[in-house]
């Protein structure tokens, strides 16, 4: 994050472009929300949310599966993809149960989807914490510099510190900068890209823009592609006001398209096709 406004998440929302895109998730999520499926299976629409946005996280983790694929399977033992389909479908599920504990304490939550997504799978004791000086940092996609490990602390403290004291930024910008930050950071030795979108779903859900969940940002980071994906993220990494709100506004039509995602899981319900 590269700037020193008093409230440097709220600064972050008046950059060229974002007031256009806090507005524009603002009205979709507003539309989805008020569709008549959402009044008797709200529930129905979650899972399927839940379900469509894990899909799409392990996607942009390397294991592209089709969504019928990850509704069938039950094993997700074995082959690296099919363990990071499973990561992305525990994640998921957990994020609902640490928004209050997210509000106090951050860095514990961190931890805690990190040993979520390795699922016991690593025997040693760099699961659950951030990485050490010289340990190595196993993440698909994401290939900028790696700060070092006393870099990762100090700014790992920061983004906590923003996001318990709260402030008056939208939860888009909050969203899209914890996201970005826990990619610039990977702090821990696997699983980054798929703990920082949990943590930017969660942001998402405990700010009250999408209370049940039904918004799946990873349906639109996976559906715009792992070039855009990147190249947006280049544009954080960068620093700038344009890159900054480059991100911002690429995470916000990423929850627009997985509103989308959702709207037709509602007409589909409402048709009686599930």
């Amino acid at each position: 994050m590269s700037t020193t406004a008093s409230d440097p998440l709220a600064a972050l929302g008046s950059l060229p472009g974002v007031p256009d895109a806090v507005d524009s998730v603002r009205k979709a999520v507003d539309r989805v929300y008020g569709h008549r499926v959402m009044r008797r299976r709200s529930n129905e629409v979650t899972a399927e949310a839940a379900l469509r946005g894990s899909r799409g996280s392990a996607a942009l983790a390397g294991a592209d599966w089709n969504l019928e694929e990850v509704r069938r399977r039950t094993d997700f033992s074995g082959e690296d993809e099919a363990r990071t389909v499973g990561a992305a479908l525990r994640l998921t599920a957990e994020a609902g149960q640490l928004l209050s504990i997210w509000r106090q304490s951050p860095l514990r939550v961190l931890a805690r989807l990190h040993l979520v997504a390795a699922g016991g799978a690593t025997p040693d004791d760099t699961v659950g914490r951030p990485r050490l000086a010289g340990e190595i940092v196993d993440e698909p996609l994401i290939e900028a510099p790696l700060p070092a490990s006393e870099e990762v602390a100090g700014r790992l403290e920061g983004l906590s510190s923003l996001i318990i004291a709260g402030g008056s930024a939208p939860a888009l910008v909050t969203a899209a900068v914890v996201h970005g930050e826990l990619l610039a950071l990977r702090p821990f030795g696997s699983h980054n890209g798929l703990v920082a979108r949990t943590a930017e779903r969660i942001v998402l859900i405990g700010s009250g823009l999408d209370p049940k969940s039904i918004c799946p940002a990873e349906v639109g980071h996976a559906e715009q592609g792992r070039a855009a994906y990147v190249a947006a993220f280049e544009g954080y990494t960068a620093g700038t006001p344009e890159g900054m709100a480059a991100w911002i506004t690429h995470c916000g039509r990423s929850i627009e398209l997985g509103v989308r995602e959702s709207t037709a899981v509602c007409e589909a319900l409402q048709r009686g096709a599930a």
